[in-house]
């Protein structure tokens, strides 16, 4: 009997200890982590040779509420970089009133060369939901009758009044620094508004770069815009995994994306050519999981040089 008390003694002792760490990780993750914001820096290769280099910050999953004073403050001095161009690829919106509070945020960025595409948190407003799921596998893009809108038109007026591109399905060129930039994006593919095929077609011969976006980045989208030529692919939706393990990283990506190229900077191969793919982990979080664990909130300065 001394013997089975000592096991239960030490049982109970080995649980209370894991609980004890989890609680602090949880802790860790909602207090700290979570607002614990990084400015990261890639050098990407993909301009002409004798090129003078860009600088371009990619913002992402910002997921906003009005009252996040810290996160807004972050992001609003981020115009101090002077990027050359600002690329946005989405869910920029946490709550109904958010959009005067995204677009106060962004005021400073606003004034310089921007493109932006849309993710389902500019349409529609988070809910509840039982997160466990995302374990076996991407979260439903299903539209039901509880979806809530969002002011998306808003938004995209405040951006477009700014001067700022809509790469929603569609294509664009523009002037960025010295150099001719043509651009392609689609509308959000994690909700399936996606319409490639209505803007598909072998990178423009005469632009100096040509970089596709999106918000998701589902493989449909990554292998037809590299097999188009684009050379650099810009996406986030991914939140970097949001909750990783150290050492082993993320435990999904929310799509089809593999685990590996969760976020940061890799190559992407399709149809013959290869691209350069930027994800980023992105800034936030939905109001209802305000939590990251080894893997904190971010945004990315890529600085475009020649090619090598």
């Amino acid at each position: 009997m001394a013997g089975s008390s000592r096991v239960l003694r030490a049982v109970a002792g080995t649980a209370g200890a894991a609980a004890l760490a989890g609680a602090a990780g949880v802790g860790y993750a909602a207090g700290y982590e979570v607002r614990a914001f990084a400015l990261r820096h890639a050098l990407v290769p993909v301009l002409p040779v004798g090129a003078a280099p860009l600088r371009v910050l990619h913002l992402s999953d910002l997921h906003l509420v009005p009252r996040q004073h810290r996160k807004r403050a972050w992001v609003a001095a981020l115009a101090d970089l002077e990027p050359d161009l600002v690329v946005v690829t989405g869910d920029n919106l946490a709550a109904h009133d958010a959009v005067p509070a995204v677009l106060e945020t962004y005021a400073g960025l606003l004034t310089r060369p921007g493109v932006f595409v849309l993710g389902s948190n500019d349409y529609w407003a988070p809910r509840p939901r039982n997160w466990s799921k995302y374990l076996l596998g991407p979260s439903s893009h299903a539209v039901g009758e509880e979806a809530v809108p969002l002011p998306t038109a808003d938004l995209v007026r405040g951006f477009t009044d700014a001067g700022w591109v809509d790469l929603d399905n569609a294509r664009a060129r523009l002037g960025v620094g010295a150099l001719d930039v043509e651009f392609v994006g689609v509308d959000d593919p994690h909700l399936g508004y996606d319409r490639y095929d209505d803007v598909a077609g072998p990178a423009a011969p005469d632009a100096d770069l040509t970089i596709a976006v999106t918000h998701a980045p589902y493989r449909r989208t990554l292998d037809a815009m590299t097999a188009d030529g684009a050379a650099l692919l810009v996406a986030g939706h991914t939140h970097g995994g949001q909750l990783c393990v150290p050492g082993y990283g993320a435990l999904v990506t929310n799509c089809d994306l593999p685990r590996e190229q969760v976020s940061g900077l890799s190559r992407w191969s399709a149809g013959g050519h290869d691209a350069w793919l930027h994800v980023s982990a992105g800034l936030g979080t939905s109001p209802y999981a305000p939590l990251r664990f080894a893997c904190r909130p971010e945004a990315t300065l890529l600085e475009l040089v020649p090619r090598r």
